[in-house]
């Protein structure tokens, strides 16, 4: 595969899910996730605070993944490529 193409494939990975990363903060700041509790209220007892945590939690794990396998491997393969 041509480093310019993996690049590329970095670049856009590493757009779509910060994307979804932002659009899942704003959801979760502006207060809607009073439907996804629910849902997941019918399967699992779970307080609303805990809830609260483990979104946010899951936000910030999502948030580090997308540095690690997103964004280094990008800036890795654009200092490689001007070397």
């Amino acid at each position: 595969m041509d480093i310019r193409k993996l690049t590329r494939f970095f670049l856009w990975c590493t757009i779509v899910n910060g994307a979804v990363l932002i659009v899942s903060f704003a959801v979760f700041a502006i207060g809607g996730t009073e439907f996804v509790y629910q849902m997941h209220g019918k399967w699992f007892a779970v307080p609303r605070e805990t809830f609260d945590a483990i979104l946010y939690l899951l936000l910030g794990i999502y948030k580090i993944a997308i540095l690690v396998f997103n964004l280094v491997p990008y800036v890795a393969l654009r200092i490689v490529a001007k070397g």
